[in-house]
């Protein structure tokens, strides 16, 4: 599998990624394993988590797996902080003593004394940017992450953030997502990303499941749409300019006698600053359907085809009044 550069850090990882948000609740530990080996087999690096996923329990699966089934040293590890449960549901929280509790406990459940990157979940409006990117700065300074980043933050607090970490620490690293149905980031992100040199992760970058085109006729009774708690996640891409381009990605991959997912995958892969796609597979079937993209090069006019019938509505100041 490619690896590719983190935007100008001295990081490589794998083009596609690993993601565990449904372990230890939708996917178990034998399938967890499965998919970590074969992951590892194909030439895959790059394991995302969260302290949020199952409340730490991916963390804590992950740190069991890889005293098993992979060695640490097989793997990069990515985990992020800012989000806590409360009696009352989530909260954004970035505060210094926040992240670093957090990020302490993210190394006892995994096993380790260092992620390869660690990354702010969500900005907290609450909390002064300068006081989360001095959590980032501790963090690296300690050893605890060897590179740190944002991850769901708009293209101005990319912006300051890189100013705030400066000339020691580094942004190295953005997480977004992006998809053919779901290109909001090129607005500014992706740009902030490429000027600044931060690699981009992509999470969710079969939009949801909804580009593999399995919600082209109906909703699977086997699939997170039917799912009582990420039926509402599936939901803003069940809509009719989905549609379109989920059947414009299923005629092109008809065409290339290839899945709707390969083509969706092997699209983004052409985009700028984009490092790594983070796949949210929950089953090794699932896993073995994505990695067959690895091998998948688009020709020029299906990128621009569908490019042009994605493209995200564009205004005022990105372009420019006339």
């Amino acid at each position: 599998m490619e690896q590719r550069r983190v935007g100008r850090t001295g990081l490589h990882v794998s083009w596609l990624g690993l993601g565990t948000m449904t372990w230890s609740r939708d996917t178990d530990e034998h399938d967890a394993a499965q998919l970590l080996r074969e992951f590892v087999e194909a030439g895959g690096t790059l394991l995302d988590t969260s302290a949020s996923y199952a409340d730490g329990g991916a963390e804590e699966l992950i740190g069991s797996l890889l005293r098993g089934a992979v060695a640490r040293d097989e793997v990069q590890l990515c985990t992020k902080a800012g989000v806590r449960r409360t009696p009352d549901g989530s909260v954004v929280d970035a505060s210094r003593g926040a992240l670093l509790d957090s990020l302490d406990a993210s190394l006892r459940r995994l096993g380790t004394d260092h992620v390869d990157v660690w990354l702010v979940q969500n900005p907290d409006p609450r909390t002064p940017l300068e006081e989360t990117c001095s959590a980032l700065r501790l963090a690296v300074s300690t050893g605890r992450a060897r590179y740190v980043g944002l991850s769901n933050h708009a293209g101005w607090q990319v912006g300051r953030a890189v100013t705030l970490l400066e000339p020691d620490v580094g942004l190295g690293v953005l997480q977004a997502e992006y998809s053919l149905l779901q290109r909001g980031v090129e607005r500014e992100v992706v740009p902030a990303a490429a000027a600044l040199g931060a690699g981009l992760l992509a999470w969710s970058p079969l939009g949801r499941g909804v580009l593999t085109g399995k919600y082209r006729r109906t909703v699977p009774a086997d699939s997170r749409a039917a799912s009582a708690h990420l039926a509402g996640f599936v939901e803003p891409y069940l809509t009719r300019p989905a549609s379109a381009v989920v059947e414009a990605t299923a005629t092109a991959a008809t065409g290339l006698q290839r899945s709707p997912a390969e083509v969706s995958l092997a699209w983004l892969r052409t985009r700028p600053a984009l490092a790594c796609a983070v796949l949210g597979a929950r089953t090794p079937a699932q896993l073995r359907a994505c990695l067959a993209a690895d091998d998948l090069t688009l020709p020029d006019e299906i990128v621009r085809a569908l490019t042009e019938v994605s493209a995200p509505p564009v205004g005022y100041p990105e372009r420019p009044a006339g």
